[in-house]
């Protein structure tokens, strides 16, 4: 056996891999377990859980990968911060004390933290950030040759590349270089438009839909950032005019000034009022990023002359996106990691250093994706959650045959019910597939509202996705394709969408979103879009048997997923974390394995104990 650890950490999305002879064994985010969302510290708590899950101890790990090449980032910052001398010295000294007493000795920062898992470090590797990328793409896809694209904000110098994987090896063909970023574009505009940057980008891809597409305005602002802000070339390469940008060197991401005289507006206060003007700004970069990776995934395909393209990096989970590139059909297959973001990079190093620096070949299965469903995190059984029913005083009951507990659990949904459904290990990656989910009824024209409002407390324009049963997928959706990680966005069938009233695009945000547009309002955006999780049973069997159940009980294959979390925190990672989201929300039922508490007992206990009466449940 051949153990490597994968780690990033210090930047953002923290996260622990290991692999054995090139296979996943486990994976985590260090969010889930400190439940600090987008952790960047040391993965200490991911670290642990990976090895305890292989069963062994750092002694016995043969190498550790690192996401990225510290010097190079670090070589990067000083050359654009000399580059553009005086502008930028705030930055320049707020960033480079925490450089050198942190990040700039990595390996001796990651040797400190790795002893407290044992007194032997293994040899430690730094792959390139993009590289990572490009690894975590290629070699779980089920392709043995593919063209790569790997898009986001910045690793050391990269921010896009275009490479070829062919059996073990990748060569990386083209790259876009710091300052000039796709991911940093979107990222302003989503700053702009009133949101954070590095988590609200996914807000931005679910405020275009509201735009006017086809506008005078959305057109013109498409105009202006083509002639003043970037400078884009056929093969999806750009320039970034820097006059209008301050994320090299200042403390913010835009020039205001600069930005307020081109597009005619401030930004947008957060948590303020969404007005029609940046709900067409976040159509407009939408529309111009879909432009830009088009034009880089011919120009991929084009120089590798492979048509199986596989993606990885922040840009390659706007869904809406991927979505857009699955209609032009430009290539035969397409596959994208789940854990695209940094997270994913660590899993990308081990590989890395597993065929690249090893020299071993990959085991291929015709047709599956080594991720396998992404379900690499940790899992609980019953003795772990008595536990937790007995520090919470928590009332439940048991079901020993789980055909039982979904025909139970499809009747509460059916009935309105908002239900916390917890299963088996861990999501890897930023979407709840299933095991750590909160479901609800598809055909509710209510549940959308109350799903952000009344669980999720976030704004209610976002939209929810459907989980379908996978052999039920062009029944309700346009789309040719499986979806296996809630990465694609595809219409609704026609059949299920009812007409729009006169004059729909000019009605205020929220009676757009309250129009039921379809047969399944709880998941229909308002573009008639959605972002489809198709559901394997050999995958995620308990799932699918409970979308089977829906199906046969209420005529239904289509249930609202959506990570069990409130608005700021992780994904839930143990059963105290689900009763606690369980119990501070309007969730009405709470799965945990076979262990399913309602609500309402809940609550009628606790009122009883403290009026010290007693209870007992039938």
């Amino acid at each position: 056996m051949t153990y490597i650890l994968g780690i990033s950490a210090y930047y953002h999305d923290s996260a622990a891999v290991i692999i054995d002879n090139g296979h996943i064994v486990a994976a985590a985010q260090e969010e889930r377990f400190t439940r600090i969302k987008q952790d960047c510290r040391f993965p200490t708590n991911a670290v642990s859980y990976v090895l305890e899950e292989a069963g062994i101890d750092l002694d016995q790990v043969d190498q550790i990968a690192f996401y990225d090449k510290p010097y190079l980032k670090f070589e990067r910052l000083l050359e654009t911060y000399h580059a553009m001398i005086p502008k930028g010295l705030v930055s320049f000294w707020s960033a480079i004390p925490i450089w050198i007493r942190e990040k700039l000795f990595m390996r001796q920062e990651l040797n400190r933290s790795l002893n407290h898992f044992g007194t032997k470090i293994p040899p430690l590797y730094f792959p390139e950030h993009h590289l990572s990328h490009a690894a975590s793409a290629f070699y779980p896809s089920p392709f043995d040759e593919a063209a790569i694209l790997t898009i986001d904000g910045v690793g050391e110098w990269a921010t896009t590349s275009l490479s070829h994987g062919k059996g073990r090896d990748i060569i990386v063909l083209r790259e876009l270089h710091f300052p000039h970023s796709l991911g940093l574009l979107y990222a302003t505009f989503t700053a702009y438009c009133g949101f954070r940057v590095n988590s609200g980008e996914y807000k931005l891809m679910g405020l275009a839909p509201y735009g006017r597409k086809g506008s005078e305005r959305v057109r013109r602002w498409k105009e202006l950032i083509y002639e003043h802000l970037i400078d884009l070339r056929s093969d999806g390469s750009m320039l970034m005019n820097q006059k209008y940008f301050e994320y090299a060197t200042g403390l913010q991401m835009y020039n205001q000034k600069c930005w307020k005289q081109l597009f005619g507006i401030p930004p947008r206060k957060p948590e303020t009022e969404i007005d029609q003007e940046y709900m067409d700004m976040a159509l407009a970069i939408q529309e111009v990023t879909e432009e830009i990776v088009l034009r880089l995934a011919k120009t991929v395909i084009e120089l590798t002359g492979c048509h199986n393209l596989v993606m990885a990096g922040g840009v390659a989970l706007n869904c809406s996106v991927n979505g857009f590139l699955l209609k032009q059909k430009i290539f035969d297959n397409l596959w994208i990691q789940p854990a695209a973001g940094d997270a994913g990079g660590a899993l990308g190093a081990a590989l890395a250093i597993h065929h690249i620096v090893n020299g071993n070949e990959r085991n291929i299965v015709a047709g599956k994706d080594q991720m396998q469903g992404a379900y690499w995190g940790p899992k609980f059984d019953s003795d772990d959650i008595i536990r937790m029913t007995k520090r919470y005083n928590a009332v439940y009951c048991t079901y020993n045959n789980h055909d039982e507990l979904c025909n139970v659990v499809s009747d509460l949904i059916a009935d309105g019910n908002v239900v916390g459904w917890f299963q088996g290990r861990m999501e890897f990656g930023p979407r709840a597939l299933g095991n750590r989910s909160i479901l609800g009824d598809p055909r509710n024209p209510d549940m959308q509202k109350r799903l952000n409002l009344k669980i999720k407390y976030r704004e209610g324009f976002r939209p929810f996705a459907p989980s379908v049963l996978e052999s039920e997928i062009k029944n309700y959706f346009d789309i040719d394709t499986i979806s296996p990680y809630m990465l694609l966005v595809a219409s609704v069938t026609n059949q299920l969408l009812n007409s729009l009233p006169e004059k729909y695009e000019e009605l205020p945000l929220y009676e757009r979103l309250y129009f039921q547009r379809s047969k399944l309002p709880a998941i229909t955006h308002v573009d008639y879009s959605a972002r489809i999780q198709s559901v394997n049973e050999s995958t995620n069997p308990k799932y699918a048997q409970l979308l089977s159940a829906f199906q046969k009980r209420h005529g239904c294959p289509v249930l609202v997923n959506t990570s069990f979390n409130v608005r700021g925190e992780p994904i839930v990672c143990t059963p105290d974390d689900a009763y606690r989201c369980f119990m501070r929300t309007e969730m009405d039922y709470l799965v945990v394995e076979n262990f399913l508490f309602n609500k309402k007992e809940q609550q009628t206990f606790k009122e009883k104990i403290n009026r010290k009466e007693t209870f007992t449940l039938d």
